[in-house]
Order: C-alpha cells, then structure tokens, then sequence
C-alpha cells in the first residue's frame, strides 16, 4: 500500500498521452472499470477503458490495443470512432501527480464476456470490478465517474467529424495541490 505522502505538494509529476474508448452497447450503455488508489482505502471511481500511448504510437492503435488488454476484444480498426474528443487532467494519487493528455474514441459492441488476463499487476490490484452503465445509471449514481462530464461526452461522441476539445479539469483521489495537506479523497 502507498502511503499518503505527508505533504501532497511533494509528490512527483508525470505527463502521459493516453487514449480512452467510449465502448457502448447498442442500447447505449457504456462500459466503465472501478478503480482505486491503494493509498486510500474504501475510494473509488469509474473510467473507461484506455491507457498510455507508447512511443511512436498513433492514438488509435494505443485504443484498440488498450482495449484489447483490459478487455480482451479485438475491435477491428474500421469499428473505431474518432477521435470524438481530446483533454488535459490532472490526476493527484497519494504517491504522485499525473497531467493526462486524452484523447476519446468511440465503439459501438454487443455485450460481450470480458478477458481480464490482460491486466497488468497494477490493473489487477487497483481496477477492482467492470459494469455496463446506463444514461440513468450515470445520472443517479453518487459514485465517482471520471471523466465527470461522461455524459456530455458521450453525447459529443455521435458527432465523430467534429472532435471536441474540453476543458482541462482535475480528477484525484488525493488532490493535486498542496492547499489540502489532510490528504483526504478530494470531493466529486
């Protein structure tokens, strides 16, 4: 387990391209993974899949292949929107602070059994479950939803010609600046 750092402001900073999938099903669910921060127990939030793109790769490839490694589907390239949508984050976690540049694509799949053998260590400790949520499931839920405009995002996703570019925001479980040393979760 990570410990809070005793000062929030000292942990290190990473930047990181990433590409993220709004994988729905075709009554519009979209798929989204419970993640957590070791360093603080009994916290989680929902995202979608996605990950770091790795050197000298396009943002589509690192999509279909992210996909393919949380999921265990193999989307073909033609069934791959976007990008729909890019933004900068800020992910503030107890042992570190990540500046994520996104950049959102979309897929429409009929529900299928997930693969999780393609989960690295770090997934498999923190990415404690998967679910299909619904527009209302997202609406009603108290939970964490990162990114917290899914929605609208989902919403900008039918217009694929168009990407959107969204503001930068902040995304912690323990926030990004120093102002609150307590290193409680930071409110959604």
């Amino acid at each position: 387990m990570n410990p809070i750092k005793p000062n929030p402001g000292d942990r290190p900073v990473q930047e990181r391209r990433t590409a993220r999938v709004l994988l729905t099903d075709p009554e519009g669910r979209v798929l989204l993974f419970a993640d957590s921060d070791p360093g603080v127990p009994g916290y989680r939030w929902w995202i979608t899949p996605g990950g770091g793109t790795e050197p000298g790769e396009s943002d589509a490839k690192a999509a279909l292949r992210e996909l393919h490694e949380e999921t265990g589907l193999r989307l073909h390239p033609g069934k791959l929107h976007g990008p729909v949508a890019t933004r900068s984050v800020w992910h503030g976690y107890t042992d570190k602070i990540v500046r994520q540049h996104e950049t959102f694509f979309a897929a429409t799949v009929p529900v299928f059994e997930l693969d999780l053998s393609g989960h690295t260590d770090a997934e498999r400790l923190t990415m404690t479950a998967h679910r299909w949520w619904s527009r209302d499931d997202l609406a009603a839920t108290d939970e964490a939803i990162w990114p917290r405009n899914l929605v609208q995002l989902l919403d900008l996703s039918a217009d694929p010609e168009h990407p959107a570019v969204l503001e930068e925001s902040e995304e912690s479980s323990v926030r990004v600046s120093a102002a609150d040393p307590s290193g409680t979760p930071a409110p959604d």
